[in-house]
């Protein structure tokens, strides 16, 4: 499967009172930059991220999102949302971002990304868009977005191709990951048959299925 990149984008820093930071600042606003961007193992250059507790790191390098799930919210919504309003580096276009596989790689310009974990809907998304129920509407319609690792550092831009370039057996896709943490119980076993999801995701599912066996006795 081969798509390609719409857009990259570059966070614009806001000092919000729905920040979670705790300086107040976000790096949810991100706009379309012209030119290459450099992404690494640690994120992207040249990006703001806030609350590191919670964003960025290895597992959560770069965030794609669809712009064809873009699309389904600005009609949801009835409101333009350019690429970057879903607080993603990478809009893609014509890539089955929620059902890539745990574990599938991504070319993209120079770079080789890893589909890494979905995103979750947080506080500070819902004040972003100024929608005070976004979480539960979010939930509820499972297109989370792709978080991603870098694989190998390299430049991205418009318009380059993405191109799938290796895709695991065990069948772990992001939409079942999500809906698996989100109100699909029966669905965590299947998340530990996917090695490449991050050890604290797999540790979570572990304890949330220890604890429905405890609740059977």
């Amino acid at each position: 499967m081969t798509g390609r990149l719409l857009s990259v984008n570059l966070a614009v820093v806001t000092r919000a009172d729905w920040a979670g930071d705790p300086s107040g600042l976000s790096g949810i606003d991100k706009r379309s930059t012209a030119g290459r961007v450099t992404l690494r193992a640690d994120g992207v250059e040249g990006d703001f991220v806030g609350e590191r507790a919670v964003h960025g790191g290895v597992d959560k390098a770069v965030y794609a999102y669809a712009t064809e799930d873009t699309a389904w919210w600005a009609g949801d919504l009835g409101r333009d949302i350019p690429p970057g309003g879903l607080g993603e580096n990478l809009t893609t276009e014509a890539v089955d971002v929620t059902g890539a596989v745990i574990g599938e790689r991504w070319a993209v310009g120079s770079a080789v990304l890893e589909v890494a974990q979905p995103r979750l809907p947080c506080r500070t998304f819902a004040g972003y868009w100024g929608v005070p129920d976004l979480i539960k509407r979010f939930t509820a319609r499972a297109v989370p977005g792709a978080y991603l690792r870098v694989v190998r550092d390299g430049e991205v831009t418009a318009g380059d191709p993405v191109e799938v370039t290796y895709r695991p057996e065990h069948g772990v896709t992001i939409g079942l990951t999500f809906r698996a943490l989100t109100g699909e119980p029966a669905l965590l076993p299947r998340l530990l048959l996917a090695p490449e999801l991050p050890d604290d995701i797999r540790d979570r599912a572990r304890r949330r299925l220890g604890d429905r066996k405890a609740g059977d006795t």
